[in-house]
Order: C-alpha cells, then structure tokens, then sequence
C-alpha cells in the first residue's frame, strides 16, 4: 500500500478518500508506506531514540488490571505522552498534525461519528526482550475512541528475525493480519470491538507512535459518566478507584 508522492494537500486528500477511507470501510484497517520519507521520518526516529536514551519511557500502565497480574505478563512497553509541540519534538509534532490533516479529510465518511479531538500521542518502545501486548480492545467499552492510527519507526526490520507484528483480528473476517512495524509506516483501525489485535513478542527494540481519535458525542457520554462515578465515590467517602 504504498503512497510515496509529495504530501500536498492534494495528494493527502486523494490518500484518505481513495484509499484510507475504502479500506477501512471494507477491511477495518488499513495501512500507508512511505509516508513522510526517509529525512523526516528519520528526525521523527531519532528523536523518539532520544527521549528513550534520556528516560522519558515509562512502564506502560494498566487500566482496571486484576490483583495479582503482573503488568509485564500483558504489556511490557515503556512509554510517554507529548503533546508534539514540547522542545526537542519537532518533528513528531509535524507528524501529528499530517495525521490529523488525513483524518479531518476523512471525516464523517468513516460513518456517523463527529471526530474533533484526539489523544495526545503514546511514544512507546518495546524493549527487545521479547515483550508484547496480549490481545485487547482499544476501546470495548465506549470511551469515545473510534480511530488507532499507529505510525511505525523500525528501519531494516524483519518480522522473522525480529517478531513485534501487530496481529489484528477483524471482526467477521476469517483469520488474522499481520502488520509488521515497518519504518514510515502508518496504519489505521478501528478502535472499538471490531478489531481485538495483539503485539507479538519483540527481540529488538520496537519503536511506534500512537493517537486516539474521539468520537465527540460518545466521548462527552464517557466524560459524564466518569464525573457521575466520582461524584456517588465521594458521597460515599470512596476514592475514584
């Protein structure tokens, strides 16, 4: 799937309408190689790189884990949350604002959804010693996201050598896909139920950049709910969890 044409405005429509856009409707995911080219795909990489030398990467967390899981045993990425717009982030804040461009042209064609915000992104790295991501939902219990769109910075990787393929599961699909975590590769799925998928273990270091895209309506939905949770916790003398 590659799209390796200057990034015009032009071109970035023609990407999304033509071939974002079909494929996620047909398949649930769909990914882009070449995206940004080797020097500026290149500045987003090292400076990813540098935020891990200097020990910005931190244990990925949990969300609502059982006592006695061990976090390594499901995920075992290190990870940060940047804005983009932080110093020595220059590139990737221009990565970001290519993404949002892409999914801006997208819009409501991607279905009812109302798409005005994001995440910040997850710079996250997988160490190299065989970690992964068990298979999970992004999103099985609506908190507004409705997009994953992962861009990958692993140059020279093979997937026999190396392992770290995403593996989604695409409801009512027979099989699986695997996505291996190429260099300049961006890839979008659905965030909710319909797309289950798994990091592969990783035998070197694995970098990739992730944003969440909110569904407005049902985001504002989870938000009330959140406050209502806090507000009957603090009645009852209850943290929020």
């Amino acid at each position: 799937m590659p799209f390796i044409e200057p990034l015009s405005d032009a071109n970035l429509e023609r990407l999304a309408l033509e071939h974002i856009v079909p494929g996620l409707l047909s398949h649930g995911f769909y990914y882009v190689d070449g995206l940004l080219g080797d020097p500026v795909g290149g500045a987003v990489l090292d400076q990813v790189k540098e935020m891990h030398r200097s020990g910005k990467l931190q244990d990925g967390q949990l969300a609502g884990s059982a006592p006695g899981i061990h976090r390594r045993s499901i995920r075992g990425d290190k990870i940060a949350w940047v804005s983009g717009s932080e110093r020595g982030c220059e590139a990737v804040g221009f990565l970001l604002n290519l993404m949002d461009k892409l999914v801006s042209v997208c819009g409501r064609r991607l279905g009812s959804w109302t798409i005005r915000e994001r995440s910040q992104a997850m710079v996250a790295c997988y160490p190299g010693n065989g970690a992964g991501y068990i298979k999970h939902v992004d999103n099985p219990n609506g908190d507004g996201r409705c997009v994953t769109c992962i861009y990958y910075l692993n140059k020279d990787w093979t997937e026999q050598e190396r392992g770290g393929v995403l593996r989604i599961f695409p409801e009512g699909k027979a099989g699986a896909a695997d996505v291996a975590p190429l260099f300049d590769r961006l890839l979008f799925f659905w965030s909710d139920r319909r797309n289950p998928h798994e990091v592969q273990p990783s035998y070197s270091s694995r970098y990739a950049i992730t944003v969440w895209y909110f569904d407005s309506v049902e985001r504002a939905e989870a938000k009330r709910r959140f406050r209502a949770i806090r507000r009957r916790c603090s009645r009852s003398g209850l943290g929020p969890g």
